[in-house]
C-alpha cells in the first residue's frame, strides 16, 4: 500500500474537521477517528495536525476506513481512498475485454429492478457529479447524474449497457470496484426478485468463467441468495459445521441425530474445544473466536479474554512439536494489531473419526483424521497446515518409511479434491534462524492470494 499517498489525502481531510470541532470536543474526535489523544496545548490545529502525524503507517488503513463512515468525503476523494485500501485487498482479477463482453452480454437484459437502489448503488461506488457540493445544495441533478436520470431512468433506449458502463468508467476501475458493481447489479436491493437475480448472475457467468471468475452464491439474508465474486477454481463447498479443535487427544464422538448432523463427544469431550457458532461468508477471524470465548467462558475482559483463549490454544500444541509452536507464536508476533480481523488460525483440528478401530479396517481408519492448522477464510476457503517432523515419513525407530509417506500423500491429495487448501512446513525449517521471518512472509503472502488485508 502507498502510504505516503494515503497520507496526503487524508491530512486535509483530517485538519479540515477542526473547523466543525472545538477544543473540547478533540479528544473525542481523535478517538472516534482511531487518532492518538490530542495534546492539551496550541491552537486546534496544532493540537490535530500533532494527534496525525504521530500516527504509525500501519494504523493509516484503519484511520481511513473510519473516516470513510464517519466523516465521508466528496466522491472522487472518496474512490482514491478506496482504490488505495483495495491495492493491498487483491481479489479476482477481470480484464477490460471480459467487463466490454459483460456489458454487452447484459445490452438486452434489465439493469435493475429497484430504480432508487440502482442510483444508490452507483452513488457508492461512482463519482456522478462533477460539483457534489451543488447537487446537495440545490438538489438538482447535473453532469453523469443528470444523464443517468435522462438516458437511463427515463429513456432506457437510449443508453446501452456498454454505454452506461462506459460513463462510470467501470471498464478503467479497479478490480475490486468493479467486482462491487456486479455484486451489487446482483443484490436482493437492485433486483427485489430471487429468479431475477439468478437471472442476470446466469448471464453475467456466462462470460466472467472465461477469465476465471463467477458471481457465486455464497450466502443469504432475508430469504434471498447473496452472490460473490470469486475464483471459479475455488472449492464449492457448504458451511462448516462440528468444529473440533484445541486438543492433541483424540476424542471419541457418536452422532446423536445423524438428520442435524448432532454430534456428540463421549470421551475426551472436557480436552476439546467446540465452536458452535455460525460461520458465515466472512469465514471465522480471530475477533469471532475470541467473542465466543469470552462468552463460553464468562470472561467479562477483552484482553483477560484474548489472553487466556491465547494460551488455551497455544497449550494444545503438542509437547514434543517445538517448531509447531513456533509457527503458532509467530502468526500472533508478526501481524499483532492485525490479528483481530484476520482468519483465526485454529490448532490441532478433528477433521473426522472413524467408528472402527485400525484392527477392523486397517491403517486407512486413521488417514488424516487431524489437522495441524486450519484457517477458515472469506467465500468458503478453508487452508490446512500442516508441521511434519520425522513420523511422517520414517518408522518407529527411524528409517524411511514409503508407506507412510505414500499415506501422507495421499491423504494430501483427498483434502485437496475435497476444497481444501494443503501447505506443509518441513520442522527443519523452523529451527533455522530465519523461521520467524520465513513463517510471517508465508502468511503475508498466503493473505495477499486471498485478499485478506493485513494492516
Amino acid at each position: 500500500m502507498d502510504y505516503a499517498q494515503l497520507r496526503s489525502l487524508l491530512a486535509p481531510l483530517i485538519m479540515a474537521l477542526t473547523d466543525i470541532s472545538t477544543h473540547a470536543r478533540l479528544p473525542t474526535l481523535c478517538e472516534e477517528l482511531g487518532l492518538p489523544a490530542p495534546v492539551t496545548d496550541g491552537t486546534k490545529h496544532d493540537r490535530m495536525a500533532s494527534s496525525f502525524e504521530a500516527v504509525a503507517d500501519a494504523d493509516l488503513p484503519e484511520v481511513a476506513r473510519r473516516l470513510l463512515i464517519c466523516h465521508p468525503p466528496n466522491a472522487t476523494t472518496r474512490n482514491q481512498i478506496q482504490d488505495l485500501l483495495w491495492s493491498d485487498n487483491v481479489g479476482p482479477a477481470i480484464p477490460k475485454r471480459y467487463r466490454r463482453e459483460v456489458a454487452r452480454k447484459l445490452n438486452d437484459e434489465k439493469l435493475y429492478g429497484d430504480a432508487r437502489k440502482f442510483d444508490d448503488l452507483l452513488d457508492r461506488l461512482w463519482v456522478l457529479d462533477a460539483d457534489e457540493w451543488l447537487y446537495l445544495m440545490s438538489g438538482k441533478p447535473s453532469g453523469l447524474r443528470a444523464d443517468i436520470q435522462q438516458h437511463v431512468h427515463r429513456n432506457p433506449e437510449d443508453w446501452s449497457a456498454e454505454m452506461l458502463f462506459d460513463q462510470l468508467g467501470a471498464y478503467d476501475a479497479s478490480d475490486r470496484r468493479f467486482a462491487l458493481f456486479l455484486e451489487g447489479l446482483a443484490s436482493a436491493d437492485v433486483r427485489p426478485d430471487k429468479a431475477a437475480q439468478r437471472h442476470f448472475v446466469a448471464c453475467v457467468n456466462e462470460t466472467l468463467r472465461d477469465c476465471g471468475v463467477e458471481l457465486r452464491e455464497t450466502d443469504s439474508e432475508g430469504g434471498y441468495p447473496i452472490f460473490s465474486m470469486v475464483s471459479s477454481h475455488a472449492a464449492v463447498k457448504g458451511r462448516p459445521k462440528n468444529l473440533i479443535f484445541a486438543s492433541p487427544d483424540k476424542p471419541d464422538l457418536r452422532f446423536r441425530d445423524a438428520l442435524d448432523n448432532d454430534v456428540e463427544i463421549v470421551t475426551n469431550a472436557d480436552k476439546v474445544l467446540v465452536y458452535d457458532r455460525p460461520i458465515g461468508n466472512d469465514g471465522l477471524r480471530w475477533s469471532d473466536l475470541q467473542q465466543w470465548w469470552s462468552d463460553t467462558e464468562r470472561i467479562a475482559d477483552a484482553e483477560q479474554a484474548k489472553r487466556s483463549l491465547y494460551l488455551r490454544l497455544k497449550d494444545s500444541l503438542p509437547r514434543n512439536s517445538p517448531p509447531q509452536t513456533l509457527l503458532f507464536k509467530t502468526f500472533f508476533e508478526g501481524f499483532r494489531k492485525a490479528v483481530p480481523n484476520l482468519p483465526a488460525l485454529i490448532p490441532e483440528v478433528w477433521l473426522h473419526w472413524d467408528p472402527l478401530t485400525v484392527k477392523e479396517r486397517g491403517p486407512d481408519a486413521l488417514l488424516r483424521f487431524r489437522m495441524d492448522f486450519l484457517l477458515l477464510l472469506r467465500q468458503g476457503v478453508r487452508v490446512v497446515i500442516e508441521v511434519d517432523g520425522k513420523h511422517h515419513y520414517t518408522d518407529g525407530v527411524g528409517n524411511a518409511d514409503v508407506q507412510r509417506y505414500a499415506n501422507m500423500v495421499r491423504g494430501d491429495r483427498e483434502l485437496k479434491l475435497a476444497g481444501y487448501e494443503v501447505f506443509r512446513f518441513g520442522a527443519a525449517e523452523l529451527q533455522t534462524p530465519d523461521a520467524k521471518a520465513n513463517v510471517k512472509a508465508f502468511f503475508s503472502a498466503l493473505f495477499k492470494r486471498y485478499g485478506v488485508p493485513t494492516s
